[in-house]
């Protein structure tokens, strides 16, 4: 007796969402996205405002986009995701749909219903396609994992209350504590 096949999804399904839907895909499987809370917002926005003002003040080359943002991590149609904060310093990545390829930095913060895919599934997607940094943030535990995959450390944990330096830029500290 034969086993019934799971549906392989691409792009085309994810643009076929409905207005509103906002869903990611991972190797061909589609993980709806649920409405985030004030908290994981206020964090994108205000990592968006520090990291710009890090690279509008050194005049870098590397731009930050918060989430909405598409990301076709293996530049296929089963892999698209939107990181809560992608930072892409090859211009020759982007274009008008998002970033072919993987972003230099992704920071995800996690909810109860994204943290086993955030731990799991896009850590190993993330170090695979050649992401240089990956943060994940965990609002509940107050608790940041920095993954260094450019210099091939695996983790380092955080508290809110720490200075995190980031890896991509030398001379950047973050202290999430002070964003909140």
């Amino acid at each position: 007796m034969a086993l019934a096949q799971e549906k392989t999804y691409t792009i085309d399904d994810i643009y076929a969402l409905p207005d509103g839907q906002r869903a990611e895909l991972i190797d061909g499987q589609m993980y709806l996205m649920a409405p985030p809370i004030r908290i994981h917002q206020k964090l994108i926005s205000q990592f968006t405002k520090i990291i710009g003002n890090y690279i509008d003040a050194r005049h870098g080359i590397c731009e930050v986009y918060p989430a909405p943002f598409a990301v076709f991590l293996n530049e296929d149609d089963r892999n698209y995701v939107e990181p809560d904060i992608s930072v892409i310093c090859d211009k020759g990545r982007l274009d008008d749909k998002g970033c072919k390829g993987a972003p230099d930095w992704i920071i995800e913060i996690i909810s109860p219903s994204t943290s086993r895919i955030d731990y799991g599934i896009k850590l190993f997607k993330y170090r695979s396609a050649g992401v240089r940094e990956y943060w994940i943030i965990n609002p509940k535990t107050c608790t940041v994992n920095r993954f260094d995959f450019e210099h091939e450390k695996m983790s380092d944990q955080y508290s809110f209350e720490d200075e995190i330096s980031v890896c991509i830029f030398e001379d950047l500290i973050i202290r999430i504590s002070d964003l909140l």
